[in-house]
């Protein structure tokens, strides 16, 4: 057969033979990851090198030939979009030494942070490819340090918006272009340099194409652009044929409309299976919201295929895949806001929530590889002058954390590790952060009692602090939620904690500002906390073996009281420095009869009632979420009805139902 054949769409045919489409497919993905290394040794922002980025090989048509081993979640999906974009703009007016610059959420991006560049490749005065770097700048201008403005209504206040824009015309640099984009950010410097890592990165993805081309000729390769996204095309109907057809729901939320008050905003998702495709529907799902939290169309995108990917780790991921999913997206909704709606919170907003409840459908219909819902994604952003030498400088303290995720099908959750969002970001050295920000981390340790509990118990969640030292003219702003839409359980699991942050805790002046908030003054010998959730629970913890609670108390993610209320084990302290505890087994068969005969009636117990409690302290915080399904608003310790309600009854779906 010739290598000259022509693939078509529908995955028919191969056109190569088996052992030069491996050897060419897994170039493709070496190209790729190369292009990352480069973006990793050459970055400027503290962000990308912490690896907020992701890198791809397109064809000429725009489509996803290949993206990296480890880039984040939220980039699936969207980079494709891009480069149809400049195609669309651009078309019939790109040209060798073109370079490319887009951040558009309202063109199939995420949101204006994320940055991409696009070099588009020619052989022979003939356009075959485009290799895109998407970094994730640390700040693009805007009303806040950082970009993140829960109070924007519009993007105006989120920075700058770049369509698709030229930056480079024929190999020579725009400068003044260039300038006019990154003076209206702060740190500037940092922005260009940044940029010039992802060209650079770019073009090293180029190189690398033009070696497979000159191994193997140009038809072999151009071929193989189409092959591995059949392949995948293939590969994915396959897996999806073999599964039941049927249609399933769900509904998640995001905390709150700021401008509306109490009551949870409802994402809601439904997915049908028939024959060999995926339909996502999510029809239903709320208006837009009041403040940032709202994702564009690119980012749900994303998030859906993301949520399907998990299920199917064997499958590479190309547009191939893309073929497989279908995604209905309701106009001017909390899932497909328009311009100039802000978005720029998506990605703790919307996106995890749509990405969430894909994984309970999926946990349905493959219960092998099932997992509860996992902590929020969080950034705490502290923006300013450090004063720490004689010249003033402009610092960007940009912080996310790890978590909980969710409790498996035959195992506990993953403590202490990266969000859903991004699996492939790292943790921010806390030694790194001291030497580019006057910000001391205090604490970083993991939270006994945040993970949801179950017969497999979710993750542990993580508790950060910090103290500013020698700063001036400085703000804070929070991006989170699940405060209030607390993460969990499934399969009669239980939730987690809820997520905030507190300034000078412990102190006169402390004060809980909440999971999203923007430009918070705060000055030298300020300090600041806030914890990650941890995942939510799979399986009713009644069903739990006291041993592995045994074992959580040894290891300090259970307290001994938590130990008893949540899961029924009574455990009894002999020497806790030598880890010397024991079950009661007798007490353990008391409390857990106790929690079976009540646990149904603590979820309609009046609301009020149990803010009563919670106030004089009879019930703490996790007995007032876990055990009664109460949702208090912690800067006035007041139950939010409406909130309660639809908590409540989320609850009763996904544990109380379960519980024998």
């Amino acid at each position: 057969m010739s290598n000259k054949q022509l693939i078509d769409q529908s995955g028919v045919g191969t056109g190569l033979d088996p052992v030069t489409f491996e050897v060419i497919k897994n170039g493709f993905v070496n190209l790729v990851d190369q292009m990352a290394e480069q973006i990793l040794r050459t970055c400027y922002s503290f962000v990308i090198y912490n690896r907020d980025f992701s890198c791809a090989l397109c064809d000429a048509e725009g489509n996803t030939v290949m993206q990296g081993t480890q880039d984040i979640s939220v980039h699936v999906g969207t980079l494709h979009l891009t480069a149809k974009a400049v195609l669309e703009d651009f078309e019939g007016d790109i040209h060798p030494g073109d370079v490319f610059l887009v951040n558009d959420p309202y063109r199939g991006g995420t949101h204006f942070n994320d940055t991409r560049v696009l070099l588009p490749v020619f052989h022979e005065n003939k356009l075959i490819a485009f290799m895109q770097t998407n970094g994730h700048w640390a700040d693009m201008g805007g009303s806040t340090p950082g970009s993140f403005d829960i109070n924007a209504k519009e993007h105006f206040g989120e920075g700058v918006r770049i369509p698709p824009l030229r930056i480079y015309s024929k190999g020579t640099f725009l400068k003044d272009v260039v300038n006019v984009l990154v003076s209206n950010m702060r740190v500037p410097e940092e922005r260009v340099g940044d940029l010039r890592a992802q060209v650079e990165a770019a073009k090293v993805g180029e190189r690398q194409l033009f070696a497979i081309i000159e191994k193997y000729g140009i038809d072999t390769t151009l071929s193989a652009f189409a092959e591995v996204q059949n392949y995948v095309e293939r590969l994915a109907r396959a897996k999806v044929a073999a599964l039941p057809n049927g249609t399933w729901e769900t509904v998640d939320y995001i905390d709150m409309d700021p401008e509306a008050g109490d009551g949870l905003i409802p994402i809601r998702v439904k997915m049908t299976i028939t024959e060999d495709e995926i339909l996502y529907d999510l029809s239903g799902s709320h208006s837009y919201i009041g403040c940032f939290l709202n994702a564009g169309f690119g980012a749900s995108l994303s998030a859906a295929y993301s949520g399907t990917k998990t299920f199917f780790p064997e499958i590479p991921l190309n547009s191939g895949f893309y073929r497989v999913v279908k995604i209905e997206l309701p106009e001017n909704s909390v899932v497909n806001a328009p311009a100039p709606i802000a978005v720029t919170g998506f990605c703790s907003g919307a996106y995890e929530k749509i990405m969430s409840a894909c994984f309970e459908l999926w946990s349905n219909i493959m219960p092998e590889r099932a997992i509860a819902c996992s902590f929020n994604l969080e950034y705490l952003l502290i923006g300013g002058w450090d004063q720490r030498q004689e010249q003033d400088k402009y610092f960007m303290w940009y912080d996310w954390m790890a978590g909980g995720h969710g409790g498996r099908y035959d195992r506990d959750g993953v403590n202490a590790t990266s969000p859903t969002f991004g699996l492939g970001l790292s943790v921010q050295p806390c030694e790194g952060q001291e030497r580019l920000s006057p910000v001391v981390t205090m604490k970083h340790e993991i939270i006994t009692d945040s993970a949801g509990p179950g017969k497999y118990r979710g993750g542990c969640g993580v508790e950060k602090g910090g103290t500013l030292t020698n700063v001036k003219n400085t703000v804070m702003s929070y991006c989170c939620d699940r405060s209030r839409s607390i993460t969990w359980g499934i399969f009669g699991g239980l939730p987690s904690s809820p997520h905030g942050a507190w300034l000078n805790p412990g102190k006169e002046d402390e004060r809980y500002l909440g999971a999203i908030f923007s430009n918070v003054k705060v000055q030298q010998g300020d300090s600041f906390v806030r914890p990650s959730a941890g995942g939510g629970g799979l399986g009713d913890p009644l069903e739990r073996s006291p041993e592995a609670v045994l074992e959580d108390v040894i290891d300090e993610y259970v307290s001994i009281e938590r130990a008893k209320k949540d899961y029924g084990v009574v455990i009894k302290e002999i020497d806790k420095d030598l880890d010397l505890f024991e079950i009661d087994l007798e007490a353990t068969e008391q409390a857990r009869s106790y929690i079976r005969n009540n646990r149904k009636q603590w979820l309609e117990e009046n609301i009020q009632s149990v803010e009563d409690k919670f106030a004089n302290g009879e019930l703490d915080s996790l007995d007032v979420i876990r055990q009664y399904g109460v949702i208090i608003d912690y800067a006035t310790n007041k139950a939010l009805p409406e909130s309660t309600k639809q908590f409540r009854a989320s609850m009763k779906t996904r544990s109380l139902a379960y519980w024998k």
